[in-house]
């Protein structure tokens, strides 16, 4: 009896290990005739040359300089280009701390963030904020070393006493001061209180 026994215990493990050959068998031969697509072998290769190294839904990154933070980013998705040292950030807002416990908000469509240098390109519906004013442009830079946002094509701007429209503008986070350039036209407000 204890042949049979062992007997039929060879003949399952034979039969396992077929159908595993078979299953794997199958599963390489159905990834080789699918790799392949005519005439865009060489546009594939290029295109994984030219995408993110590491994709990441749902970013959050904190900039803190001596102690201090400076900057919260949030975004829907991150994509770290490991080649250009840079992280490319879609849907993202950021809250900008200043040194009067003040905040600014940002909010983008896009943002590049430069990882070694802190730099951003941010574009596309961009929105400043703060508790007074309100920006508006499709393009802004943020210099992390000197903490000031700047836009070089127009920017609308909007308050409780004021609306306007320059060709160009600096913030700067440190002093909360804010230049216009270039063309400057719009219509300013006396606010009375009764």
């Amino acid at each position: 009896m204890p042949f049979v026994k062992n007997h039929n215990h060879k003949k399952l493990k034979l039969i396992l290990l077929s159908i595993i050959f078979v299953g794997l068998g199958l599963s390489l031969a159905a990834f080789i005739s699918h790799r392949r697509l005519p005439g865009k072998e060489k546009n594939i290769v290029s295109d994984i040359r030219n995408k993110a190294n590491i994709s990441i839904g749902k970013a959050h990154q904190t900039a803190i300089k001596n102690g201090v933070k400076e900057w919260n980013l949030d975004a829907a998705s991150v994509d770290y280009m490991v080649k250009k040292n840079q992280a490319i950030f879609q849907d993202l807002s950021i809250t900008f701390y200043l040194k009067n416990k003040t905040q600014v908000y940002l909010t983008a469509n896009k943002g590049i963030l430069k990882i070694d240098s802190n730099d951003m390109e941010i574009l596309g519906n961009v929105v400043v904020k703060n508790l007074t004013y309100r920006l508006k442009t499709e393009n802004l830079f943020y210099r992390h070393n000197q903490r000031i946002i700047f836009s070089k094509v127009p920017v609308k701007v909007s308050g409780a006493a004021f609306n306007f429209i320059a060709d160009s503008m600096s913030l700067n986070l440190n002093t909360n001061k804010t230049m216009f350039e270039g063309k400057v036209q719009g219509t300013l407000r006396e606010i009375i209180r009764l």
